[in-house]
């Protein structure tokens, strides 16, 4: 019998023994209509039946444009338990990322929302792609419409460790979005390590699921954790603070990008009696203010559980479960993960580099990056800046491309950043280098005021000179009313650099 590491495979074993059990309740819908784990089972076989209908192979690439919906994630199951390979995209890309993503990927079908199939099947088909199908959030298009007419049983097809099951593209902040093929190898050891980590509790545990699933953090981390432990999700379509406070009364786990968090601080309802029962907060996706960290705190009575990973390799490190959870930092590596620091600097910060079961199996089609990306001795280069402290907590300063070198010295944008952010009267702060005659880079932060904070340039900047060696020291502070970010909240440097390269000029 062939040896099976299907990711699918794995996940079905955790199914509870009673498949009409809830596995989701879609909260923010009127009627809050649930989904037994048979539904689960049945949904994607179907879907997996039409698939082999139309004569896919495994391998091959399916692509999904669509609003979050429990349908979408039976798409991803589906694809799974045939062999296909899942492009997931951002909703909000428009036609010229779509035609990217399409030429790159080379998908057999595109499953797009009922709305843009005019535009989008027109785009697709002249691409070469076989097939468009239609899927709304409630539950309407032609994907469910043809998956109807097929059996609601089907046998998942073995996979091996190395076989891909998904490309996820990158934000594409800088340059052309590449696409990181992830293995059933890569997501279902990450998931195992997850569930271990973070104390998920077979069939008892409840996840409050408010994240976009078109990316790692809410299609991988908080689906797979939900469904290896067999636990029932609560999930929302669309963040809402009411309607999160609502559903995390009886839940147990909560996941956040920082965005989240600070909507949820921000609304009245958000106490600690709403969010008794909840036994896990976990923030990542973005680096989570300090004074967020500490209001969450006070507010609530536990603090966030803060980690780190990376689209190209899953999660990497997290604060632990029973031990201290440290402010500003995303803590040691999960286990089975290699990390380290390479070329520390006096400070003993370096480049953040790492090996291990869940690191991605290379970039799409991009062999002169997997060359570049990757060291001699196998460690994936994750461009990112950090340094390890006495307990080996991994302490994050910023991008090795948002490092500042003014006048010779290197500055972590991070470590400004969080600087200015305890500052009186400011709200949020982003620290960006642009070019300076005589400096070559000039720091430059923009801050976001407090409502109602009435705040000055000068005082600012003699205030972090009082904090911080002078070098380190913006030489200009604007004052912003919101920050440009990505669809997971990550604050966009690039676009900021390039909307005041002219500022010293």
């Amino acid at each position: 019998m062939q040896h099976d590491d299907s990711l699918f495979s794995a996940l079905r074993a955790a199914f509870p023994a009673d498949l009409d059990r809830i596995a989701l309740t879609v909260w923010d819908q009127e009627g809050q209509p649930a989904y037994t784990w048979r539904d689960l089972e049945r949904g994607s076989a179907m879907l997996a039946n039409l698939f082999a209908d139309l004569g896919l192979q495994p391998g091959e690439r399916l692509a999904l444009q669509v609003e979050k919906s429990v349908e979408a994630l039976m798409v991803w199951l589906a694809c799974l338990r045939s062999g296909l390979v899942l492009v997931p995209l951002n909703p909000a890309y428009q036609a010229a990322e779509l035609t990217h993503f399409l030429k790159d990927a080379e998908p057999r079908i595109l499953v797009c929302a009922p709305e843009t199939f005019g535009r989008h099947s027109s785009l697709a088909f002249q691409l070469g792609v076989g097939w468009v199908f239609t899927l709304g959030a409630e539950r309407q298009g032609t994907l469910l419409e043809r998956a109807s007419f097929h059996a609601d049983q089907h046998r998942p097809l073995p996979r091996q460790a190395g076989d891909p099951a998904a490309i996820l593209y990158t934000s594409g902040t800088t340059g052309v979005s590449k696409g990181a093929v992830l293995t059933h190898g890569n997501l279902l050891s990450n998931a195992r390590t997850l569930v271990e980590v973070w104390g998920w509790q077979p069939q008892a545990d409840v996840l409050v699921h408010a994240l976009p699933i078109f990316h790692v953090h809410g299609l991988f981390v908080a689906s797979h954790c939900a469904l290896l432990s067999g636990s029932s999700m609560r999930w929302l379509q669309r963040f809402e603070p009411a309607a999160v406070c609502s559903a995390l009364q009886g839940a147990t786990v909560f996941m956040g990008v920082p965005t989240l968090y600070t909507r949820l601080l921000a609304h009245a309802g958000f106490t600690r009696a709403a969010a008794a029962s909840v036994r896990l907060f976990i923030s990542g996706s973005a680096p989570l203010q300090a004074e967020t960290f500490d209001e969450f705190e006070a507010r609530i009575g536990q603090r966030i559980l803060e980690r780190y990973g990376m689209s190209e390799t899953g999660m990497l490190t997290s604060n632990p479960l029973n031990g201290p959870r440290v402010r500003a930092s995303v803590g040691p590596a999960l286990p089975g993960v290699q990390l380290r620091i390479a070329e520390p600097d006096a400070e003993s910060v370096g480049s953040v580099e790492v090996k291990g079961p869940n690191v991605f199996a290379g970039y799409w089609k991009r062999p002169e990056l997997n060359a570049s990306e990757f060291t001699p001795d196998g460690y994936f280069r994750t461009g990112d800046m950090g340094r390890l402290d006495a307990h080996g907590y991994l302490h994050l300063v910023g991008r090795a491309k948002d490092l500042v070198i003014s006048g010779g010295f290197n500055v972590y944008p991070a470590e400004v950043e969080m600087h200015l952010n305890e500052l009186p009267g400011v709200q949020e702060s982003a620290v960006i280098g642009l070019p300076h005659p005589d400096f070559g880079e000039a720091v430059t932060a923009l801050v976001i005021p407090l409502p109602g904070a009435q705040l000055d340039e000068a005082v600012l900047i003699a205030a972090m000179r009082r904090r911080l060696a002078a070098f380190k020291c913006p030489k200009r502070v604007l004052l912003a009313t919101e920050l440009p970010r990505n669809a997971m909240g990550k604050v966009q440097k690039k676009l900021l650099r390039e909307q005041h390269a002219q500022l010293y000029r």
